[in-house]
């Protein structure tokens, strides 16, 4: 019996340990459970701040895009009603350069010229072309008395080539300017004319030789124009500018900047600026008021009198006032007698 009950106290005893172990076991199971529900529940956490973020990216990265499609479909727009302005304004200079006020060109003198002076006339005239094709109001170019094997053609040629050459919105011709238009219409532009061009006739047509400075011989194209029965004109260059000494003959390029500005603003002050500094000291009213100004500084009166005292008419003034002066301090009653 004795022995029954301590086997039975021993077994007891074995089973309160085993349950014990199972015990601790499962509070270390609990507690790494809980360690386990605790950091996945931070991992959740931050997996769902970082889905947001995420979110937050996609829908800025969306909004960027959808700016940046915008924009490039308003640069699209603008581009598309650019080129539509730039064809429409392109359509209205080429009907210009085709219909509009006539310039000629006279290319007659190709036997008064050097091979050389031909090739810089010619690379004149390109300038020329250049220019009017830019202007807001091109003039309808005509180079007059072209002669097809000429030299004048040959460079042509040579810089266009044959191709741009056709492609150009100038009308060439081999025959004379006189047999072009109405001879009254035509008014040749030639620096040794006595007849200066006041104003900007719309109805006329200007004649422009087709020469090079150096070339140029005293009196040629004005000759030309005679012999012809033509009006001449020349810039009002000494009524506008102080000129220096030399000719004042200018090139192409100038020539064509000038009338295409007097052609749109009718105002010599504007147009003439296209001649080069260097040839003059500037404009005669500029120079006026430069004066008008240098002599108020230096305290010149319409009189020449200088207003620094030097005169005696001043003098005898100051003398005046201060003895008035004078005379009413000494008797201050005097002055409502």
């Amino acid at each position: 019996m004795d022995k029954s009950r301590a086997s039975y106290l021993t077994q007891l005893e074995e089973q309160k340990q085993v349950n014990s172990t199972l015990v601790d076991a499962l509070k270390t199971a609990e507690q790494g459970l809980d360690i386990y529900c605790s950091k996945w529940q931070e991992d959740k956490s931050s997996l769902l701040q970082a889905v947001e973020g995420l979110q937050k990216t996609l829908q800025q990265r969306e909004q960027e895009w959808e700016k940046k499609e915008n924009l490039l479909k308003s640069a699209r727009k603008e581009k598309q009603q650019k080129r539509r302005a730039e064809k429409e304004a392109s359509a209205e200079s080429a009907q210009s350069m085709v219909f509009d006020q006539p310039l000629v060109f006279d290319m007659s003198y190709e036997s008064s010229m050097s091979r050389r002076e031909i090739e810089n006339t010619v690379s004149q005239l390109m300038e020329v072309e250049g220019w009017n094709r830019r202007a807001p109001e091109p003039f309808h170019l005509h180079f007059c008395n072209l002669q097809p094997n000429g030299t004048y053609m040959q460079e042509l040629l040579k810089r266009y080539g044959a191709e741009t050459w056709n492609r150009l919105l100038i009308t060439s011709t081999d025959r004379q300017h006189v047999d072009v238009f109405p001879r009254e219409q035509l008014v040749y532009l030639t620096a040794d004319s006595p007849n200066v061009l006041r104003t900007f006739d719309h109805s006329k047509v200007y004649i422009i030789g087709a020469l090079v400075d150096r070339s140029i011989q005293s009196g040629l194209s004005l000759a030309n124009a005679k012999r012809l029965k033509l009006a001449t004109a020349r810039l009002p260059l000494d009524e506008y500018l102080q000129w220096d000494i030399g000719a004042k003959n200018l090139t192409l390029d100038q020539m064509i900047r000038i009338m295409i500005k007097l052609r749109e603003t009718g105002k010599w002050e504007e147009a003439l600026k296209f001649v080069p500094q260097r040839k003059h000291d500037g404009f005669l009213q500029q120079q006026k008021q430069k004066e008008a100004t240098s002599n108020q500084i230096r305290g010149v009166t319409k009189y020449g009198l200088k207003e620094d005292g030097d005169s005696s008419m001043l003098k005898e003034k100051k003398k005046q006032k201060k003895k008035n002066l004078n005379a009413l301090s000494a008797n201050p009653k005097s002055i409502w007698n």
